[in-house]
């Protein structure tokens, strides 16, 4: 898939329609942001929201398909362009899809105003549309070799429309599409995770002069991958089956020996291209808890949960989020003072979320937690909106 982070090739008046990553990266962060701040307001202070989702599924649908999919949309928007050497998608319909990401939101809602079949359409307009824009510009490039990225768009939509059909009272279903589509963006993580993690840091540990650099990617990857994305595929429709717990912990033990193969503990320094192992480090950590968490239940759910969420989730979105975000305008790829306190933010956030759920009185934590996630999504809008909102500079 190669490396995403390089020159805007574009220059339009209306710079945030550009490229992908300006409306989606923006958007996601501002969401990020809003959607916990509604739903700490539903869980302490009784708001309530015309939405036919209950607080809980309200909740996961849109940091799901609010949140991580517009994050999502903007990478492969934006990595779709280097990949097939086509014109990045911009202008008009670009604004349509960030349009239809709106609607969704307003959508999720106020669902409860409105006919439940027109309240699924607007639902799963966007993910569709994604997935359809997508596939036609690998399609026209004839490239062929990244045909796959679709089957993870067309999980994370196949799995909104699970959750949807929860809103006829299928509350089985509603629980296979979160778990489904959870699944879908680990397993997306892994893969990308598993080429520009290695990728950058063998370009930095060479530009370096250093001789030890990331290894090749070769059967230990494929193996790790293979166990994972099989645990986590079991785990979607056997959630409670121990042989499940067991291939999870399989996972976790790979992807570890995975990601130490790519020469983290040498990246200290450079801290932009550091927090992506510490984000797939929480993926390897959040699988393993989740296997516990099948084997023994007394180990709580929700722990490994958000170290999946809030830890890897959280902390890779704002990783490549930052690195695209400065590459692609034209800054130095390389962590302010700010950007190293957003690291630090959604760290914190994860950390303090999963003690929570180990507290018998957790109030105080899950408002912390609340606190420094909106801090970490809304200090990134704050820093990155000039980047996103302007014409890229020249270095």
């Amino acid at each position: 898939m190669g490396n995403i982070v390089t020159e805007d090739r574009t220059d339009r008046p209306w710079t945030v329609l550009s490229y992908g990553f300006r409306p989606f990266f923006l958007a996601s962060a501002l969401w990020a942001a809003t959607a916990i701040g509604v739903w700490i307001a539903v869980l302490t202070a009784g708001v309530s929201i015309p939405t036919r989702f209950d607080p809980l599924s309200w909740h996961i649908h849109e940091m799901l398909f609010g949140f991580v999919l517009a994050a999502i949309a903007g990478f492969l928007l934006t990595a779709t362009a280097t990949w097939t050497g086509r014109q990045p998608v911009s202008g008009g319909l670009l604004g349509m899809l960030t349009a239809l990401w709106l609607l969704g939101r307003i959508d999720s809602m106020i669902s409860q105003w409105l006919p439940i079949w027109l309240a699924i359409s607007a639902d799963v307009a966007f993910p569709l549309a994604v997935t359809a824009i997508v596939a036609r510009e690998i399609i026209a490039a004839n490239n062929r070799s990244n045909l796959p990225i679709l089957a993870p768009l067309l999980v994370l939509t196949a799995a909104d429309l699970l959750m949807d059909l929860g809103l006829y009272g299928l509350r089985t279903l509603s629980g296979y599409g979160w778990r489904l589509a959870l699944a879908a963006v680990l397993i997306l993580i892994s893969v990308i995770g598993g080429r520009i993690i290695p990728s950058f840091t063998r370009n930095w540990l060479a530009a370096r002069g250093e001789i030890r650099l990331p290894r090749a990617a070769g059967l230990i990857d494929r193996a790790s991958l293979g166990v994972l994305h099989a645990a986590l595929m079991a785990w979607v429709f056997l959630p409670a089956a121990h042989p499940v717990g067991i291939a999870l912990l399989a996972g976790a033990v790979l992807n570890l020996w995975r990601l130490l193969r790519w020469r983290g503990v040498a990246t200290g320094s450079q801290t932009l291209l550091a927090i992506l192992h510490v984000g797939y480090g929480w993926l390897v950590l959040g699988v393993a808890a989740l296997g516990f968490a099948n084997l023994d239940v007394a180990f709580p759910l929700s722990a490994a949960i958000h170290a999946l969420t809030v830890g890897a989730i959280g902390t890779m979105i704002l990783a490549v989020m930052t690195r695209v975000s400065r590459g692609h305008t034209g800054r130095e790829l390389s962590a302010d003072g700010t950007t190293t306190l957003i690291y630090a933010l959604v760290t914190g956030a994860a950390a303090v979320r999963i003690a929570a759920a180990t507290a018998s009185d957790a109030r105080d934590l899950l408002l912390g937690s609340a606190a420094l996630w909106v801090a970490a999504f809304g200090l990134f809008a704050i820093r990155y909106a000039p980047f996103l909102l302007r014409p890229r500079t020249s270095r």
